[in-house]
Parts: structure tokens; C-alpha cells; sequence
């Protein structure tokens, strides 16, 4: 008999939604077959998988807590998924967006196994530049994952030969009854020979031990479009893990993640960048060089007058996407200066008396630094 559902998440009876999903998480990662290469890792982790199913699950808690382990385990178990199967089998995926590493299995949906199960999906994050994120860029990354054993062709026989399970007669299920105190239960559990494949090798290949499958790793090509943004994903289609003979691979999903720009902000298809401009050059107009994001120079127009804050548009430099550039928002800002010589000073002051004289309180830096205040407090 296996141990109490509980026991095996270390938490109490009364535990929580929350109580048992960080207790399971925290187990899930450290004994993670990919993690863990302890001896009796794997069945840890699918003792984990199985007790976490359950108590996830508030029906089946309740009946689990209702029934005992034992009845509940004799006379339910193999109809729940998310335990039982191998490790990439899923019923935890869900659970593992803060994992860390940079592979997340993803795969799998929770099914009963019978007969050859596709390879799960993985998950794979990478950071990018912003410069890539408008233009586009072909990147090659490293990927781990499983393939297709060499010496067998991943059939798991060095004849390359498979013959019928003898056990489940080639259904890959079992079939078990058992008696509770609520009647007869009859459950459908996968095959112990064949592992729910219905097959089994007809001699066990002595690289892959039978499995069919070696881990390895590969570099990958990836085009990474212009205008991909934070969070999107891009699939590359059996690239993920290797199935079961006869099954397909899962899939790659990678995930972008765009890194912030010193000089740059996005906004949607544009981008935004900041030109300082002295009061003079605000009252009198002036051209600035802008540097662009794909280090072009553009001769950008400042009109005489301009106000603090303005966004000066410069059409189709901006996100790339979609075939319809976005553009490039030049906000201006007028910037006071610290110190000024003593030809400067007495210029200001000719400003500022002109400004005085003004009927309407006004002067050539009214519309930038307000008008000038009459009378005293």
C-alpha cells in the first residue's frame, strides 16, 4: 500500500488550496526526474504527481477523505490522471511558471496512457534585445531534450522488432476489480509490461534500456520575427520531446522576453525617445540629429515655439511590424541651464525687461516658463 496522500506532501489534514500547492510544487521541483538523479527519484515523483491529483481536486478529496487511502486507492485510483504515468506524462504542468530552470514541461494534458503517447511540449525563455525585437533576428539556441534512440530508432528493441504484450494482449490496459464498502469498482489501469503501449521489444535495447528514447542536446535555428513583443510565444513544431514508437514529437515553445532600451520606450508599433533643447533653441526653432533605433541619423525639425512634452513624429521608424511601420515619437524637452557666462546673463536680462514692458504680460518665454506675475504679495 502506498503512503497516505498527506504523508507524502508532508501537510496536515486541514491543509489548504494554497497549503498543498506550494507543498507540492516545492516536492515537484526537487524530485524531478530531470533534477533529482537520486535512485527512486522518478517513483517519488510520480508518488507526488499521484497524491497531489487528488487532493487538488475537491470531489476526489472528499472522497479520499471519506473512503481512507486504501479503499479510495483500491477502488479509484487508476481512474484519475496526472499520476502514475511517466514524467512527462503531465497533470503538473500547470503548476511550474516560477520553476526557473530554463525548460518547463508543459505537455501530456492529463490522460490515462494507452497506447503510444506523443512527446510532451517544452518551453524554453530567452531574453532578446530591443534592437532585435523591431527589426527581427535569426538566433541559434541549445536545446535538451529527448530523441529517438540511434541503436533502435527508438522502437526499444535492437531487432527493431516488437512483439505483443503478453499481458494486456496488446490493449495496453488492465482491467482490475475491487471491492469497497460502496460495491464493486472496476478500474482500468495501463498495462505494467508494456507501460500502456500494448507492445513490448523483442529484445530490450541495451543503450536506451529499452525506452527508446536518448537525451541530448541540439542547436536550434530560430528566426525571431520584427515586432515580437514581451510574453509572445513562437512554436517550432517537433522539436519538443521524443514520442513513444510510432508517435509524434511534442513541440518547442519559446518564449520572448524583450529587454529594456536605455534611449527607446515602446508604445504598441511606436517607439518614443527624448531630445533636450535649450529656451532659446525652443523660441527660435531648431534641427536636432536623432539617432534612430537601427543607428540611422534623421535631420528632425524643431518649429519655433515648440511646447515642453511635445511629440515630434518621424513616420515608419518604429516597430516594423506587420508591414505597416510604426513610428518614431521624438518628445522634446526644454532644459534650463545651470550656469550661464556673464554676456548670457545680461541677454536674459534684456529678455526679461522686454518681457516686462509687454502689454499683456506675455514675452518670448510666456507659452514655455509662464507669463510674468505682476504686483508683489
Amino acid at each position: 500500500m502506498g503512503a497516505d496522500y498527506y504523508e507524502t506532501l508532508g501537510i496536515p489534514r486541514n491543509a489548504d488550496d494554497k497549503e498543498i500547492k506550494k507543498a507540492y510544487r516545492n516536492l515537484a521541483r526537487k524530485f524531478h526526474p530531470d533534477v533529482c538523479k537520486d535512485a527512486g527519484a522518478e517513483e517519488k515523483f510520480k508518488e507526488i504527481n499521484e497524491a497531489y491529483s487528488v487532493l487538488s481536486d475537491e470531489q476526489k478529496k472528499r472522497q479520499y477523505d471519506n473512503m481512507g487511502h486504501e479503499t479510495f486507492t483500491n477502488a479509484s485510483k487508476g481512474s484519475y490522471s496526472g499520476g502514475g504515468g511517466g514524467y512527462n506524462s503531465g497533470g503538473f504542468s500547470s503548476d511550474f511558471s516560477g520553476f526557473g530552470d530554463i525548460f518547463d514541461f508543459f505537455g501530456g494534458g492529463g490522460r490515462g496512457r494507452s497506447g503510444p503517447q506523443p512527446g510532451a511540449d517544452l518551453l524554453m525563455r530567452i531574453q532578446i534585445k530591443m534592437e532585435d525585437a523591431v527589426a527581427g533576428v535569426d538566433r541559434e539556441i541549445e536545446v535538451m531534450h529527448t530523441e529517438p534512440c540511434p541503436t533502435c530508432s527508438g522502437s526499444g528493441s535492437e531487432t527493431k522488432r516488437l512483439n505483443t504484450c503478453p499481458r494486456c494482449g496488446g490493449t495496453g490496459q488492465m482491467r482490475q476489480t475491487a471491492q469497497s464498502p460502496f460495491g464493486q469498482f472496476v478500474r482500468m489501469t495501463p498495462c505494467t509490461q508494456c507501460e500502456g503501449k500494448g507492445k513490448i521489444p523483442e529484445k530490450v535495447c541495451k543503450d536506451c534500456r529499452g525506452s527508446g528514447h536518448t537525451r541530448v542536446k541540439r542547436k536550434v535555428s530560430v528566426h525571431i520575427p520584427a515586432g515580437v513583443d514581451n510574453g509572445m510565444r513562437l512554436r517550432m513544431e517537433g522539436y519538443g520531446e521524443a514520442g513513444d514508437y510510432g508517435a509524434h514529437n511534442g513541440d518547442l515553445f519559446i518564449e520572448i522576453y524583450v529587454q529594456a532600451h536605455d534611449r527607446f520606450v515602446r508604445t504598441g508599433d511606436n517607439l518614443e525617445t527624448l531630445i533636450e533643447i535649450s529656451p532659446a533653441q525652443a523660441v527660435l526653432g531648431t534641427t536636432v540629429d536623432v539617432e534612430t533605433i537601427d543607428h540611422k541619423h534623421i535631420d528632425l525639425h524643431v518649429p519655433a515655439g515648440i511646447q515642453y512634452n511635445t511629440a515630434l513624429k518621424i513616420p515608419g521608424e518604429g516597430i516594423k511590424r506587420r508591414g505597416k511601420p510604426g513610428d518614431l515619437l521624438v518628445r522634446v524637452k526644454i532644459v534650463t541651464p545651470r550656469s550661464i557666462s556673464n554676456e548670457q546673463k545680461e541677454l536674459y536680462g534684456k529678455i526679461a525687461e522686454l518681457e516686462g514692458k509687454n502689454s499683456d504680460g506675455g514675452g518670448f518665454f510666456s507659452g514655455i516658463m509662464g507669463g510674468k506675475k505682476k504686483g508683489k504679495k
